[in-house]
This record gives structure tokens, C-alpha cells and sequence, in this order.
């Protein structure tokens, strides 16, 4: 596990997703589309991340919810918006009063230990749900300027999606054929190689200046957030250099 960001970094982007999507939730408006996540009107978006930050600080307390009653009770607020705050705190208070050694479930792989696991899963959950509640705002998919987000955050969600989902054995992105993607962000050294295969996707940390074997069959460069955003199938900007379906396709990360 390669740490990029604090516990407090985590934490502190957290909170300022949590104000984005509030910002951009209200602009809106609770009933209008969200193009990121079609299926969902901003009301509902509210509801399954006001849920999901209720069930995180469950588990890091060492409680149970039922999730589907959580997110009813989101969908019928008199003010969606207040829940999603009151949420929100819950989460980042749990983990605050969490001890270091916290014994509670992980479910990616190479995790860091629980504490720093759900203050980073729940900075990325927020954000990634912010960013479609500015979608939602906006009309369309947004572009890295749109956004709030530094780099920093975006090399460190980049870093848990590749490292972390896509390698999982539940994870859908498969070939057929053996193939490459390498992750190039052209503002940092960082770089990631990922070999998908017909068994769960295997990621490298590339050094910097390392040299590839053989030339990846999709590559995947522009600025960190921007690739953040594309990663995460949130943005259409960055334009890959190779067959990309299969990323689009396998890539999505389902509750």
C-alpha cells in the first residue's frame, strides 16, 4: 500500500466534497437528471450517498443498519440536502473517534489498515458523488476545470481504483485476449500498468523513468484529475489511445 494522502487529508477532502455536492445538489434541483449516473434523479443520488456514509460509520462503529430502510428515509426527507450534512458528519465523527489499531471490514485489496481505509473509500465515494451532482448541475459530463479537485486527491483515487477495485476477483474487467493499459498522468511521476487478462486485472506501481517491456495497448495520459474523472467514467475529456470498451465496459463500480 503506497500512502499519498493523511488520515486528516482524507478527511479534510471529505468534508470538501460534501460542500460541493451540497452546492451543486441545490443548483440542481432535487428532481433534475444526473447524467453521470442515468438513472438517478439528484434526490436519489442524495439518498445513496446519505446511506452509504450512515452504513460506513455503522461499520467502523461495529454496528448494523438495514441500508435499503437508510435510503428510503433519505428519499423521503422534508430536506434531502440536511440529511446528506448530518450524514456526512456521522461518518468523519466514527472514524475520528475510531482507534488507530481499528478492528473493522475492508473489502479492497491493498488496503491500508481500517481507519485509513474508510477515511479514504469515504473521500472518494464523496467525491465521485459530488462530481455527479455537479453533473447534474451542469447538464453534462464534467470536465477536470469544472471540478474542485487537486491532484493530490485525484493520484490518490486513481491509485485506489487500480490498485484496489479492479483487481478484486468480483471485479468484471476482463480480455479475452491479454492486454495493457498504462495510466500516465502528465502533471506527476506516478504511472500505473494494468494487465487485464481472463483472471482479475493485475496492477503495477511503476517507478519513475521505468521503461516498459513492450508498448501497452491502451494508453491513458492527461492531467491527474482529468484522468481521475475518466477512470472513474465521470468524464469523457481524456480521449485513450487504444480500444477502450472494455474499460467503459468492465470498469463500473456497482453498490
Amino acid at each position: 500500500m503506497v500512502e499519498t494522502l493523511t488520515l486528516a487529508e482524507h478527511l479534510d477532502a471529505l468534508r470538501g466534497a460534501l460542500v460541493a455536492f451540497a452546492r451543486y445538489a441545490d443548483r440542481a434541483g432535487l428532481d433534475a437528471r444526473v447524467p453521470t449516473t442515468p438513472d438517478w434523479t439528484v434526490r436519489q443520488l442524495v439518498a445513496h450517498q446519505g446511506m452509504v456514509h450512515r452504513w460506513a460509520a455503522s461499520l467502523v462503529r461495529g454496528e448494523q443498519i438495514d441500508p435499503d430502510a437508510v435510503e428510503r428515509d433519505g428519499r423521503s426527507s422534508a430536506d434531502p440536502l440536511d440529511w446528506l450534512r448530518d450524514g456526512a458528519i456521522e461518518v468523519v465523527q466514527a472514524i475520528h473517534d475510531a482507534p488507530d489499531d481499528l478492528d473493522a471490514v475492508v473489502f479492497l485489496r491493498d488496503a491500508p489498515p481500517a481507519k485509513r481505509f474508510w477515511a479514504r473509500r469515504q473521500c472518494h465515494e464523496t467525491t465521485m458523488h459530488a462530481v455527479d451532482a455537479l453533473s447534474a448541475a451542469l447538464g453534462r459530463y464534467p470536465k477536470a476545470d469544472d471540478t474542485w479537485i487537486e491532484p493530490a486527491l485525484a493520484l490518490d483515487g486513481i491509485d485506489e481504483l487500480l490498485t484496489g477495485f479492479i483487481t478484486r476477483s468480483k471485479s468484471r474487467l476482463r480480455s479475452e485476449e491479454p492486454m495493457t493499459i498504462l495510466v500516465d498522468p502528465t502533471d506527476s511521476e506516478r504511472r500505473w500498468l494494468v494487465r487485464v487478462g481472463d483472471q482479475p486485472a493485475v496492477t503495477e506501481r511503476l517507478d519513475p523513468g521505468a521503461a516498459l517491456d513492450d508498448e501497452a495497448d491502451v494508453v491513458l495520459t492527461g492531467p491527474a484529475v482529468a484522468l481521475y474523472l475518466t477512470l472513474w467514467n465521470r468524464s469523457d475529456e481524456v480521449a485513450p489511445e487504444g480500444a477502450w470498451d472494455i474499460w467503459t465496459e468492465g470498469s463500473p463500480i456497482r453498490w
